[in-house]
C-alpha cells in the first residue's frame, strides 16, 4: 500500500494585510474577512518564481523526512500560475533540486492539482519508487492584474506545499481516492491567454458546496467510514465560508476542518499541502485515525482522498 511519509511547505516573507489588499479595490478589510475569512496573505518577491518556491517546499519536505533529493524517483508538480505556458515548472524544479533525468510531470490544475497529484502518486509509487508531489502558486501575478475585481484581487496569496509519497513507509497510509471532472463550467473559473482571472463566484461556491460533500460522502461510504469518526479534514483553503458549508453538509463540526486561510489566503493548488504541513506540526496523531483530503478547482475538477494514521 502507498504511504505519505512527510509534508513540507514554503511561504514567502512579504505579508499583505487585507487592509492593504482592500485598498486596491476600495474595499474594507472587514468585507474581505466576512466574505472569505482572509486577514492576510503572502506575496512572492518580484524575481521569485514558481519553481523557486516549489524547490523550497520540496527541500523542507525532504529535511523533515530525513532524505535527500537523490532519493526521489519522480516529481509531480501542480501549478496554475506558472510564468510560462510551456515548459511547465516541473523539469526546472527537478533540475534545481539536483536530480535532472528523473521524470518530472506538470499538472496545471488550479486549486485541485495537489489532490489529483497525491492520488496519482499513490498509484505510481509501487512502480517508480518515491514520488515528490509539489504544488506551487504565484497567484499574486494573476489576481492583482488590471482591471482588478473586488471579488478576485483580495482573495489570493502565494506559496508552495509538498508531500513525499512512498511505497513502503510513512505516517499515514493512503487507503483510497476518488476524482471527478466536469468541463460544463469551464468558463466560470478560467485564465485565458494574457487576460485577468475570470471567476463567477456564485457558481463556483454553489458547485463546490455540492460536489465536495458529495465526493467525501461517496468515498467514506465506499470504505465504510463514518464521517463522525474522522478527526480531521484537510481541504483546499479557498474560502472559510465554503469550508464551513462543507462541514455542515456532511454533518461534522466545522473545527474538524483544519483551516489556515486567515493567514495565507487562497494559494490555489498549494493550499491543501500547506495546510497539511501545518496540521502535522500542531496535532498529535493517533494510530488508526482516518484523515480525509479534499479539493475543488477550475475545470471543474474535484476529489477526495482517504488516508489512515499508521
Amino acid at each position: 500500500m502507498p504511504f505519505i511519509k512527510e509534508f513540507g511547505s514554503y511561504l514567502p516573507s512579504r505579508m499583505v494585510s487585507s487592509e492593504e489588499a482592500g485598498g486596491w479595490v476600495d474595499t474594507l478589510a472587514t468585507w474581505v474577512f466576512n466574505v472569505s475569512g482572509i486577514e492576510e496573505r503572502r506575496f512572492a518577491g518580484k524575481d521569485e518564481t514558481v519553481s523557486d518556491m516549489a524547490v523550497a517546499a520540496a527541500k523542507d519536505c525532504l529535511q523533515r523526512a530525513g532524505l535527500e533529493a537523490k532519493d526521489i524517483s519522480m516529481v509531480l508538480l501542480s501549478s496554475g500560475s506558472s510564468e510560462r505556458q510551456f515548459p511547465g515548472p516541473a523539469a526546472e524544479t527537478a533540475l534545481k533540486l539536483g536530480i535532472p533525468g528523473i521524470p518530472a510531470i506538470d499538472l496545471p490544475l488550479a486549486s485541485a492539482g495537489a489532490l489529483f497529484a497525491l492520488s496519482l502518486a499513490s498509484r505510481l509509487t509501487e512502480q517508480v519508487g518515491r514520488v515528490m508531489v509539489i504544488a506551487a502558486e504565484k497567484m499574486s501575478q494573476i489576481a492583482v492584474r488590471e482591471p482588478m475585481e473586488r471579488g478576485v484581487a483580495v482573495l489570493f496569496g502565494d506559496g508552495a506545499g509538498a508531500a513525499l509519497v512512498t511505497p513502503d513507509e510513512g505516517f499515514v497510509e493512503v487507503v483510497d481516492s476518488q476524482l471527478a471532472s466536469d468541463g460544463s463550467f469551464a468558463p466560470d473559473l478560467c485564465l485565458d491567454w494574457d487576460q485577468p482571472l475570470k471567476m463567477n463566484g456564485r457558481t463556483v461556491i454553489l458547485q463546490a458546496s455540492r460536489k465536495i460533500p458529495g465526493i467525501i460522502r461517496s468515498l467514506l461510504e465506499r470504505n465504510a467510514v463514518d464521517p463522525q469518526l474522522v478527526p480531521v479534514y484537510l481541504m483546499h483553503q479557498a474560502n472559510q465560508n465554503l469550508i464551513d458549508r462543507v462541514a455542515d453538509a456532511i454533518g461534522v463540526p466545522a473545527e474538524r476542518f483544519f483551516s489556515n486561510i486567515a493567514k495565507y489566503g487562497n494559494t490555489s493548488s498549494a493550499s491543501m499541502l500547506i495546510a497539511a504541513s501545518e496540521w502535522i506540526d500542531s496535532h498529535k496523531l493517533t494510530k488508526g485515525d482516518p484523515v480525509v483530503f479534499a479539493a475543488f478547482g477550475a475545470g471543474f475538477h474535484w476529489g477526495s482522498l482517504l488516508a489512515r494514521v499508521c
